[in-house]
């Protein structure tokens, strides 16, 4: 695929009937009717649900029972839970009688539908909320109408309005008639001391169905007469298919047919066992369209471009090179970080079924307005043509908003008027991937009478730069002198988000260098970032995006639960701090050196979020990220030699292991300011903190990842 293609994501009304309500946010509204039967729909086949009978977010039974629809992509960050606890804290149901189903893709009824960038909640909070309240509304005007008296003086709680003279009806009494009313505008939603639900350890929807092993995931997908395509791709990114023989493909039993398209070769086949194994048995030539690269010639290009001077300039404070000039010391680094693959769980897969009349898509994919635009441009048909429904996902992290994989199985469709489910194996997985970028980094700072003057940070990457969207981040503003340089290769390998996209690679470089320079001041990392925090308070600047009294809140935090700098264990801390995704983080790793290997015992993490809407799904996730930042910066790294991966699979590809992983306690800053994301922002800080721990137990500084090639390895590593 294209590693240039950008993701747009379109901001639509929800539905036909308007209110606008504060902040001048539009929203639609018509959707909650009355269900015909009392029975609470149970979905473990998507293809058998019937959406059609179906409104937007809220169907209501008889007997009260309510089903609400989430519609954003569920890749583990829990909204398909979170979401519906926002409608149903304002339409005030209680928890135990709400029924999640995922929603399809709609533009016409959803806004914002797409996982990325831990944006979920952020712009949930608001839309759905007041979804919530408007059907609670029209549900106790009903309710007033057949009274005849004031909804002013009626009440609700779990589902039940009571009026003045205790006088009962149920939401399923009233919901046919609620349903014609006008939409009532200009709502109160409740405060947070009014909550009941938000706020609340709300178990994950789908656990049961999980831990159960129901169909959840696009692996479990499946209907009558579909067809497995496993698909044959350049082994080495800049080839193409030149000559393709098939006989032996052909003749694998349950092979059904073998499709060249571009140059992809997808073999079809009863089942994924046949498919692959006809992938197998192919004999393929390929030659180079464009050269072949290589991690080496990666490396000197990115050496070249820091010790060059061909940049562009991200942000320029101040006078920088007199800032240097006039230093009494310059203290400087250079940290590198190579590519990565995102190693989900579940391999990528998808389905489609494409007609003369329709195309229907099904899968897990973090994009789903996007990949049915790029199907219907692949196609050259019209976006109406597209129904496109999400499994849940076994994993994401970036790896799909790229529907690369959606777009083979509709071409292959197309091409064999057959219903086919691509099923990529680790090793296409691995091999054929959308990888974090490779980069480099040379920091320094000047140093003038014992106090930082000056800062400069210059970057080098393969494809795609990080400080692009990011100059303006801590430590900006804090310092007069201040200049971020960038400069990147465009290379033919694959590029794009990973979890935690802009912020992963720099935020360990850039912290793990701010304890370098605490140690040459010989002051504590924690101090120098409070120092630096004082002269950004009240700043002004609409370019600073991150707030000092928040980072100061959450580095006061983790510093006294973790009893930082008189660790009572006895281990070696690291202390790290970072905003990114509208979210502040700090965090402190304890580490031990044991038989010469740095071993993580325990991470501190504390963690300004706003409301918190589901703490037991944001611990879950903020630990997630943890675990996944650690297993990056301690064991990531994918070499290429002539535009081949050198990693195929977990045999030759280190993974963070179980017994790797530390006990994590998570703090949250209480507040109540509107949630932000929480996917994403405790990965960055993570490597930092480990480096800096490293430091502290070993006396060794380590500056690239993967971390543990600066210690001996053990016999059975």
């Amino acid at each position: 695929m294209d590693n240039k293609d950008n993701i747009g994501f379109s901001r639509r009304s929800f539905i036909k009937t308007s209110a606008l309500v504060g902040g001048g946010m539009l929203i639609g509204f018509n959707f909650f009717t009355s269900c015909d039967t009392d029975t609470v729909l149970e979905v473990e086949d998507l293809s058998k649900l019937n959406y059609d009978d179906f409104n937007a977010f809220i169907k209501i039974s008889k007997s009260g029972k309510v089903t609400i629809f989430s519609p954003n992509p569920e890749i583990g960050q829990g909204v398909k839970t979170s979401m519906p606890m926002l409608i149903a804290e304002e339409l005030d149901i209680a928890w135990k009688d709400v029924n999640v189903v995922q929603g399809k893709w709609d533009s016409v009824n959803y806004k914002n539908q797409y996982a990325g960038g831990s944006e979920g909640i952020l712009k949930a909070w608001d839309p759905l909320r007041q979804t919530g309240a408007t059907a609670r509304q029209m549900l106790v005007n009903a309710a007033a109408i057949r009274w005849s008296v004031e909804p002013s003086s009626c009440t609700t709680k779990e589902g039940v309005i009571t009026n003045a003279k205790g006088e009962t009806l149920g939401y399923g009494d009233v919901a046919i008639e609620a349903a014609k009313l006008d939409v009532p505008e200009g709502l109160k939603l409740k405060e947070p001391e009014n909550f009941n639900i938000i706020g609340k350890d709300i178990s994950n929807v789908d656990i049961h169905n999980i831990i159960s092993g129901k169909p959840l995931y696009g692996l479990d997908y499946k209907e009558e007469g579909m067809v497995y395509a496993s698909v044959l791709r350049p082994p080495g990114f800049g080839q193409g298919l030149e000559k393709l023989d098939d006989t032996a493909a052909r003749a694998v039993t349950g092979v059904i047919d073998v499709i060249t398209f571009g140059n992809k070769v997808g073999v079809l086949a009863k089942n994924t066992w046949a498919a692959m194994k006809g992938k197998n048995a192919l004999i393929a030539e390929w030659i180079e369209l464009t050269p072949g690269e290589s991690t080496k010639q990666h490396n000197d290009l990115m050496f070249g471009f820091l010790k060059g001077e061909t940049f562009t300039t991200m942000r320029n404070d101040g006078d920088v090179d007199a800032a240097f000039k006039e230093a009494d010391h310059i203290v400087e680094q250079e940290y590198e970080s190579p590519f990565i693959p995102h190693n989900c769980m579940e391999p990528m897969n998808f389905f489609a079924h494409v007609t003369d009349e329709s195309i229907r898509l099904i899968g897990p994919i973090q994009t789903p307005e996007w990949t049915a635009s790029r199907v219907a441009g692949l196609l050259n048909r019209d976006m109406n043509d597209i129904t496109l429904e999400m499994t849940r996902m076994g994993g994401g992290f970036g790896r799909r908003l790229y529907g690369d994989f959606a777009l083979e199985a509709a071409e292959l469709s197309d091409k064999s008027q057959m219903p086919i489910k691509v099923v990529f194996s680790r090793e296409d997985d691995m091999t054929a991937g959308t990888y974090r970028p490779a980069v480099k980094y040379n920091m320094k700072v000047a140093i003038k009478d014992n106090k930082i003057t000056g800062y400069h940070v210059k970057e080098a990457a393969i494809s795609d730069n990080m400080y692009d969207l990011i100059p303006n981040f801590f430590p900006a503003g804090s310092i007069e002198n201040y200049r971020v340089d960038i400069a990147s290769y465009p290379s033919n390998i694959s590029t794009g988000a990973f979890r935690a996209p802009h912020t992963n690679s720099p935020a360990v470089a850039e912290h793990s260098f701010f304890d370098k320079v605490a140690a040459h001041l010989e002051i504590s990392p924690v101090k120098l970032k409070i120092d630096l925090l004082q002269k950004v308070k009240g700043n002004t600047d609409d370019r600073q995006l991150f707030s000092a009294e928040r980072l100061e809140g959450v580095i006061n935090l983790v510093t006294e639960k973790s009893g930082y700098g008189n660790a009572s264990n006895g281990a070696s801390q690291g202390f790290s701090s970072y905003f990114c995704h509208n979210t502040h983080v700090a965090q402190v790793a304890d580490v031990e050196m044991v038989d010469g290997m740095p071993v993580i015992t325990k991470v501190h993490c504390a963690v300004d979020c706003g409301i918190v809407v589901n703490p037991l799904g944001a611990i879950n996730q903020l630990k997630g990220a943890i675990i996944d930042g650690i297993g990056t910066a301690m064991y990531g790294n994918l070499s290429f030699e002539n535009g081949i991966p050198q990693s195929s699979n977990f045999n030759n590809y280190r993974m963070i292991r179980m017994n790797e992983t530390p006990d994590i306690e998570i703090h949250f800053v209480k507040n109540n300011i509107a949630p932000t994301g929480l996917g994403e922002p405790a990965l960055p800080p993570i490597g930092a903190a480990i480096a800096n721990a490293i430091y502290a137990a070993s006396g060794k500084r380590v500056t690239k990842i993967p971390f543990i090639d600066y210690f001996k390895k053990p016999n059975n590593a």
